[in-house]
This record gives structure tokens, sequence and C-alpha cells, in this order.
């Protein structure tokens, strides 16, 4: 995607702040200044400052100009996590359900889950978008659904894989109740009880909790805070375990986001050994950059990875819309969403 020419002077004036040029509480040239120095427009001078501002980077004072307010923290990374056998599983069963118990208390902050604060959502929009919904849809929305999920919202979907030239199709994709279901599907689909999953470490907890339940046991891979998984690491345990399910773009806890390489020789590595991949690309939309960083799913040849998503961190957590393009399990999640659910909730 080609630099919009704000963007570019924003990035030269950030480059500037990161590496002590322009230091903290410095005062910014002023606007004129930018629209005569760089022979721009003053609105495009002030799209400069603004995407600054955005970022943390200035801030301006009223009947004063902007003002330098990057404050650099050096904090270490943390090496590549070598996981090793935890408690028993009755705590750390007592531990999540603890968590959960908690979700609807205002007095702390919650850490252990990536939700969005209700004051960052659209939430007018969306009562508006339920109203229109009511209205329009066949019953008003009192009758199921096509099984494989209202087909408006899959082809919605399938459209926005373009940010990562996704080459998927309405077809290609199964509605869920969030993420989570889609996941609970997905493993249910691919593994009996005894097999062997492969994740990241340190992982969501819901995902060991969902684990258990399914009688599977867990193998956690080391993994970089930074770069995902290691890619050595997962091959020398390819022979012991059934299928893979990774969190390949800001893994919660870690924040890591594997490199495209890394992506393409997984998925490699797994297509060779016909092992399954579920990829939880939850937080893929939410990224800061120019371009939206690909998804395994991208380097899918052979319909091995099971991509999944959803809206729960970027529109509504509580409506549990959710989708995954199985590829070539596509039909045994069909008939488990059937079996389970029979359909997803129409208006939503």
């Amino acid at each position: 995607m080609k630099e919009a020419l704000y963007q570019k002077i924003a990035s030269g004036l950030a480059d500037k702040i990161r590496n002590g040029t322009l230091k903290t509480g410095d005062k910014m040239p002023s606007l004129r200044t930018l629209h005569q120095e760089f022979g721009v427009s003053m609105t495009t001078a002030i799209q400069a400052y603004l995407e600054l501002e955005r970022n943390g980077l200035i801030m301006s004072r009223p009947q004063s100009g902007y003002y330098v307010r990057y404050k650099p923290v050096y904090l270490t990374v943390p090496s590549v996590s070598k996981p090793i056998l935890g408690n028993e599983p009755a705590y750390v069963e007592a531990l999540i359900t603890k968590m959960y118990s908690t979700l609807h208390r205002k007095d702390i902050r919650r850490f252990s889950l990536g939700v969005p604060e209700n004051e960052l959502l659209p939430i007018a929009k969306l009562n508006k978008e339920l109203v229109h919904a009511l209205r329009n849809l066949e019953g008003s929305g009192v009758g199921y659904d096509v099984v494989q999920g209202n087909v408006k919202l899959r082809n919605d979907i399938a459209r926005l894989t373009y940010t990562w030239n996704g080459k998927l199709s309405g077809e290609d994709i199964v509605t869920t109740a969030g993420a989570m279901n889609a996941i609970s599907l997905a493993l249910m689909a691919l593994t009996k009880r005894g097999d062997t999953l492969a994740v990241e470490s340190p992982v969501y907890f819901g995902i060991l909790q969902l684990a258990s339940n399914l009688g599977l046991k867990v193998m956690e891979l080391p993994t970089h805070p930074v770069t995902g998984i290691e890619p050595d690491a997962l091959k020398k345990s390819l022979p012991r375990i059934s299928v893979c399910l990774l969190v390949s773009n800001f893994s919660n806890p870690l924040g890591s986001c594997m490199p495209e390489a890394h992506k393409r020789e997984v998925v490699r590595l797994l297509a060779d050994q016909g092992i399954p991949l579920i990829e939880d690309d939850l937080y893929g939309d939410v990224f800061f950059g120019n371009s939206r960083p690909k998804p395994c799913k991208a380097f899918d040849d052979e319909g091995s990875v099971l991509w999944l998503s959803s809206v729960s961190k970027t529109l509504a957590p509580g409506y549990r819309v959710g989708w995954i393009a199985p590829g070539k399990f596509k039909d045994k999640m069909i008939n488990l969403k059937f079996s389970h659910s029979l359909s997803s909730p129409s208006i939503t």
C-alpha cells in the first residue's frame, strides 16, 4: 500500500523523535514552517501532526503549538520460553474458574482477557444495525439461519481477507459463536481423547481448559516473545503431535507475531506430515502499521490450515460473532455445528 504524503512527513519526524534529535519537551516546528519546508498544504501539515499525536509522540498545547511527549522505555526482551510441567490439573482448573468469576466485577482491572472497553466500541451504531436487522431480516430474525451461517456475513468476511491476499469466498467460511466456539469445533473435528495438541508457551488459558475438557494432552513449544514459536522445536516435536494450534499474530499473552518466513515454514512442516494447523487469527486486525500481517492461511495450498477469527476484539465481544475457514475439513465442521447448535443467532 502506497504511503500518503502526510504519513511520510510524520514518519520522518517520528524517527527524529525516537533517535533523540527532538527530545521530550522540545517544541515542534510550527504548522506554517512544516507547510513551507516540505512544500505541502496546511491540511497535509495538520494531518502529519495528527498522525504523530495519535501515536503518542507529540501533544498540542492551546495557543502554544505542538511539543514532543515521547518517553522511551527500555525493557529487555525476555528469552525464548522453556516449557516445564505445570501444576496439578485440579489447581489450574480452580484458578481459571476463579478468574472467570471476576468477569463482571467493576472494582478490578483484568489483564487476563484481551477485551476492549465499551467506550472504544461504536455502541450507538451497533444498536441502529440491530434495529435495521429486526426490520429487514425474514421473520425479523426469529427463524433459523442456514447451518453454514448467514450468507451476507460470510461474503463480507471473505471480502475482508483481501487485506492479506486471502483467496477465500463465502462458501469457504463457516460462522461460529465467537472464536472459542470455532476452536472447540475444530478440535472436536480433528482429535480424539488422548491425542496431543501442540501450542505456544505460554498460551491463552482458555485453550488449556478446552484441551483438558476434550481429554487432550498438551505439548507446549518454546516460544520467542517477538517471533513466536521456534520452527526447529516444532520440527523435533512432529512425530508426537496430532494437531497444532497457534495464535500467529500478536499472541495472547506474549504478543508475539511470527515473521512470514516462519509462517511459511510452519505450514510446510505440518503439511508434509499431514498434521492440521488451527490458526487463531483473533488479533490480526488489531495491528499498528501500514499493512495487516498475513496469517499462516495465506501460505496454505492444501487446505490443512483452519483459519479462524471473530469481531470480539474489534467490534462487539458480547455478540459472539466468529468464523472459521476450515479448508478440507469444512464438511466435518458443518456437521458438528449442526449437531451442537443447529445454526448461529440470526440477528447478530
